[in-house]
């Protein structure tokens, strides 16, 4: 019977790949129609970047399912510096991207095939390209003599002056039939959103079954406002499940919300959870695997709480917990932004040291500094959370022991700001054991190393990053002006913009600050201007929520 069964599926596979009928007749051959391009698909992405890495495999199983139906031009992501053509991962990366493009000029319809090839050991790209070459049918020599050359260059040039001129600074960034898109990343899904438009024309379209029904449900509390809205979080998922039901039971006036919450053993919301019904698509399961936890019958979608429904409000002039102290009077207020005092005059940061977003609004500070001058008291807090004991960071322990050396610094030479030199040369990208090679001039390394060491040092970043903790803050960088006002950005120009908002008629207020691109090319240079400092990131963005 197996051997049978092992015949049979042979004889099915020479069927499929060769059209040999099962008696040894030639098979009738089959007329396809034709089918003309219809959906454009712009991906502009990093050949490095594992996430743009994703994007081009998904959408290579697309091209593989829909054909001529579908066209995929790929673009890369980068800048040209002093004549010399950069990435954001490094000269290996400048090869993945010209290799790629060299591919797509011999022959466009095998480049995202190639691409797809090496993919496959992204992480060591450009190497073992000529087998992908061989493999997707192309020619290895012809492909090295395109990118050892001018043309390569010129074509990589192009590549990156077509990604910035679509204000593609993330990979990847997706454009389909000119417009953003925005669903999900995997192939099934854009599979889904081509024909959604184009149904009429893709016979492969007639073929798609329904999305599953995964049914999701909220718990939230009107009172905690947008920060607790489930519509950005329920936006998102249905990137992932196209058929999502989504349920919202609120604290407070629906008993739901209360047992549900008890049930799965949660205190705060907002509360995310799905039943039973997630596992009809395994697809969109698998993928949102790391972001679940099971609780009972439920699995828990691992968002950060906002808001303790049962804890005082702050600012509603109510006494919300019964205990006889209203808003601020009540101790678990204490610290909160609608609580703190108005200052004029002064800058909080809150930053991941290893934080390359946080690296560069520091950086930015350079030039503040020198527009305001007195005008401004500047301080630096860390974000991170204190667990068992043991602080941890996003960044890893490297980040935590940074943490505690700045705050040592601060301590020991804060005054007049001359710990930020110290801050600044760490910046740069020196090797996490180097740390001493910026402890110079004010600051002395066996000063920072003996507070760092000890209790001291732990404790002075255990009580700044309650600070964070209370706020609510935990995007790298995030600013406070004058202790009340919070704003996001990192370039000096919009640093001075939202302090001089809440500080008018200053000084520093009429000085013309860098930009971010002008920041960007600055630190592309190492913040110095003497070159050895890590290539910035995209403009914008954060680390954390």
């Amino acid at each position: 019977m197996m051997y049978l069964k092992i015949v049979k599926m042979v004889a099915a596979s020479l069927v499929l790949a060769f059209g040999i009928a099962a008696c040894g007749k030639e098979a009738p051959k089959e007329t396809k129609p034709k089918v003309e391009p219809v959906a454009n698909i712009e991906l502009y992405v990093m050949s490095k970047c594992p996430y743009g890495v994703q994007a081009v495999d998904e959408f290579a199983k697309v091209v593989e399912k829909l054909g001529a139906a579908v066209t995929v031009n790929i673009a890369f992501i980068g800048q040209e510096k002093d004549g010399k053509l950069d990435s954001m991962h490094g000269e290996t990366e400048v090869k993945g991207d010209t290799l790629q493009l060299c591919a797509g000029d011999l022959k466009p319809e095998k480049m995202i095939g190639f691409a797809s090839c090496m993919n496959e050991d992204w992480r060591n790209i450009p190497e073992g390209w000529e087998k992908c070459a061989t493999k997707v049918g192309l020619d290895p020599a012809a492909i090295k003599t395109c990118a050892d050359g001018a043309k390569g260059a010129a074509l990589l040039k192009a590549s990156f002056e077509k990604a910035a001129k679509a204000g593609a600074q993330g990979s990847p960034t997706i454009k389909m039939d000119g417009a953003d898109y925005k669903g999900g990343r995997l192939a099934r899904d854009i599979t889904r959103a081509v024909c959604e438009k184009h149904a009429d024309k893709v016979p492969e379209c007639a073929k798609l079954p329904p999305p599953a029904v995964v049914e999701v449900i909220a718990i939230t509390d009107s009172r905690c406002g947008e920060k607790c809205d489930p519509k950005m979080v329920f936006e998102s998922l249905k990137e992932v499940f196209p058929g999502l039901k989504t349920t919202v039971y609120n604290w407070g006036t629906d008993p739901e919300a209360e047992a549900i919450a008890k049930e799965v053993g949660a205190t705060m919301v907002p509360i995310v959870l799905f039943n039973e019904t997630i596992d009809k698509d395994p697809e969109g399961a698998e993928q949102m695997g790391r972001w679940l936890e099971a609780k009972g019958k439920y699995k828990q979608l691992r968002v950060k709480p906002e808001f303790d429904p049962t804890a005082e409000i702050c600012d509603n002039a109510k006494d919300d917990t019964g205990d006889g102290k209203v808003d601020c009077d009540d101790a678990t207020c204490v610290g909160k932004m609608a609580c703190r005092a108005e200052t004029a005059k002064t800058l909080e940061l809150f930053i991941m040291s290893q934080c390359p977003y946080g690296v560069m609004a520091v950086a930015a500070m350079k030039d503040v500094l020198a527009a305001f001058g007195k005008d401004v008291a500047f301080t630096i807090h860390y974000i991170g959370e204190e667990v068992n004991g043991e602080m941890q960071s996003m960044h890893g322990q490297g980040e935590v022991d940074e943490d505690i050396r700045a705050m040592c610094a601060a301590k020991l030479y804060g005054k007049n700001n001359k710990y930020l030199d110290y801050v600044w040369c760490r910046g740069k990208g020196a090797p996490q054991d180097d740390w001493k090679a910026c402890a110079t001039g004010a600051v002395k390394a066996d000063a920072i190393e003996k507070c760092a060491t000890s209790d001291e040092g732990k404790n002075l970043l255990r009580a700044d990053l309650k600070i964070a903790k209370v706020l609510d803050i935990a995007a790298s960088p995030t600013w406070i002006a004058n202790g009340k006002t919070q704003f996001n950005g990192i370039a000096p120009a919009d640093i001075q913009s939202n302090y001089c908002g809440k500080n008018n008629g200053l000084t520093g207020c009429s000085a013309k600050l860098k930009t971010m691109e002008e920041l960007r090319a600055e630190m592309g240079q190492g913040q110095g201007g003497g070159g050895g400092g890590p290539t910035p990131p995209p403009a914008g963005g954060s680390c954390g929520q």
